[in-house]
């Protein structure tokens, strides 16, 4: 059994303890968060206990902690679990800067200590089943890669205020999907963006409309398009073009019904957000982070993965307000 600490009780703390709990192989030892009332909630949920400061990094009760509070308490969080000895599982991004995340991934690494981002959409089923046709040459050489990223609604506007902006809190997801499917790393990436939903946004440099290109070093391109609206549901795909054909993981609709009239035909629509889309892969990932401790091998997303996709999207983000194709720089 791997002896987990769970450290954040917000909403995606609540998604996260729900998988903890479930996994046959893991002990839920406890929750920590700086509001002692909803990690209490939380605990008693799950059956189990509330943690404090000096409890959530003790090594002698726990093997392993999981990162889901604030994102400016990540890099701290990923810094004691490392000097206690314990390995984590961390929401991104590793910290809101990327020369403070090069510094934090660094100092892990030197610890020795397992580590693993939460880039949960590789866990997404049909993603997973692209990515390994895209692997075996069952496209040919990749020419294009497209991926849509459109979500059902604007989040609060004072969480986006504190958000980074779209290209690092929405995009970066897919920034590394791209990374991952094409097993290439972007050399240069183009944006233009919009706040088409609500403009107000704009006034701290924000957009929720946007589109970005990426060049890879084949010369294949990656096109990918950000939505922080829609008026239909949740939609999230990806399509590979290939010198010799085309995978697709398509949109996912709430159901297969379909009703046949005179009208026409009325099909089941997209979920209505985000999380009811991407639910299963929260427990996927932790269950290949379980898998990587009990084997005794590197974790599949590495602190790496997570510094170089927060690189794409720093790039991303000057592109946006220079109106110019980036270079992407690797730390």
């Amino acid at each position: 059994m791997q002896r987990f600490a769970l450290i954040g009780a917000g909403f995606i703390g609540a998604v996260h303890a729900a998988s903890l709990a479930a996994h046959p192989d893991v002990e839920f030892v406890g929750v920590h968060d700086v509001d002692t009332s909803r990690a209490g909630a939380l605990a008693t949920r799950y059956g189990t206990r509330v943690l404090d400061a000096s409890e959530v990094f003790d090594a002698s009760r726990l093997d392993a902690v999981f990162v889901a509070s604030s994102t400016d308490t990540h890099a701290q969080h990923l810094r004691s679990a490392a000097d206690a000895g314990l390995a984590v599982l961390c929401e991104k991004p590793i910290a809101p800067d990327l020369a403070e995340a090069v510094a934090v991934a660094d100092h892990v690494r030197a610890s020795g200590v397992p580590a693993m981002v939460d880039f949960n959409r590789r866990y997404d089923r049909d993603h997973a089943e692209l990515r390994r046709v895209v692997a075996s040459g069952g496209v040919g050489d990749v020419e294009l890669i497209q991926l849509t990223s459109r979500g059902p609604s604007l989040p609060p506007v004072e969480y986006l205020r504190s958000s980074g902006g779209q290209l690092r809190d929405q995009t970066v997801h897919f920034f590394d999907l791209a990374r991952w499917i094409s097993g290439q790393d972007p050399v240069a990436v183009s944006v233009t963006g919009s706040a088409l939903v609500d403009p107000t946004i704009a006034e701290f440099g924000d957009v929720d409309t946007s589109v970005a290109t990426l060049s890879l070093p084949s010369g294949a391109l990656v096109q990918i398009d950000s939505v922080r609206r829609t008026s239909y549901g949740y939609d999230e795909r990806i399509e590979v073009m290939g010198s010799t054909g085309l995978v697709e993981s398509r949109r996912q609709r709430r159901g297969n019904v379909a009703r046949y009239g005179r009208a026409g035909v009325l099909d089941d629509g997209l979920h209505e957000g985000w999380f009811e889309r991407v639910h299963p892969t929260y427990a996927a990932t932790l269950a290949a982070f379980v898998d990587a401790l009990e084997r005794g091998v590197e974790p599949p997303v590495t602190l790496d993965d997570g510094v170089r996709a927060q690189a794409v999207a720093e790039a991303a983000s000057r592109a946006l307000e220079s109106r110019r194709q980036e270079v992407v720089t690797y730390p």
